[in-house]
């Protein structure tokens, strides 16, 4: 009788520590999060957002702005699970005073002149900051990536101060590499 006893409890101990664990609200706040980048036909898109800086070069006072927002007239990107993402155009609004330096809008096509067109092809304009100033130009850093992942191609976009504009792969050497990584 003791043995049958226990015969019937195990499946209820069983059903208990497999329904236990994680509570309700922390799963609707993940989908939550999820269904703000999905859209009904199933499209991710990466959240919009601008970022605005001013800067000193060569003795003058900048202002830069960059926003992303996903585009719709862009071709699709598909991964190899068949998740579609919309991808990005990047506008960026190079002033020195009131007088416009650059004023271009990028798409990843921008960078096939350095990014393998095969690359290019399963990935997006993930985003575009600045990042310093040398003798050279105003540096911005670009990254074209395969959404979702760690996978990117480092950019780096370079200004001069009439305007004219040059873009390079950045190569990520190793102490690069271990400056990124966890301690």
């Amino acid at each position: 009788m003791r043995k049958l006893i226990y015969l019937l409890l195990l499946p209820l101990a069983v059903a208990v520590t497999a329904c236990g664990g994680k509570k309700g609200s922390s799963d609707n706040q993940s989908l939550l999060a999820r269904i703000d980048s999905i859209d009904a036909h199933g499209l991710q898109r990466m959240q919009t957002s601008k970022s605005e800086t001013n800067f000193k070069f060569k003795g003058k006072d900048y202002h830069s702005f960059v926003s992303r927002t996903p585009d719709e007239s862009l071709p699709h990107v598909t991964n190899e699970m068949g998740d579609t993402y919309v991808d990005n155009k990047i506008v960026l609004h190079l002033t020195r005073g009131n007088e416009t330096v650059l004023n271009k809008t990028f798409t990843k096509n921008d960078f096939s002149s350095v990014v393998d067109a095969k690359f290019l092809s399963k990935s997006i304009l993930e985003g575009i900051v600045y990042d310093k100033t040398t003798p050279q130009g105003i540096v911005y850093a670009a990254s074209v990536c395969y959404p979702q992942t760690d996978l990117y191609m480092p950019l780096s976009i370079t200004i001069t101060a009439d305007g004219k504009m040059s873009i390079q792969k950045v190569d990520m050497l190793e102490e690069d590499l271990n400056d990124e990584a966890p301690n």
